[in-house]
């Protein structure tokens, strides 16, 4: 997925289903978007992490170990 299609999905300006959007924020956060993004993204994500609906880098890091 492109960075674009990421943020479109994300901020809902491209439509997707609820799958796509959390493959979007996913997406965001490995990549690192997320916290160089406006504020919401990084709050955003930074839920989806602790309600442990994403994961963060590390934590994929570690899975793929």
């Amino acid at each position: 997925m492109d960075n674009y299609t990421a943020i479109g999905r994300a901020e809902g300006f491209i439509d997707a289903t609820e799958e796509q959007q959390l493959e979007a924020w996913q997406h965001l956060i490995d990549t690192g978007m997320a916290w160089t993004l406006q504020g919401w993204f990084g709050r955003t994500a930074t839920h989806l992490i602790e309600e442990g609906i994403c994961t963060d880098l590390t934590t994929n890091k570690q899975e793929d170990n």
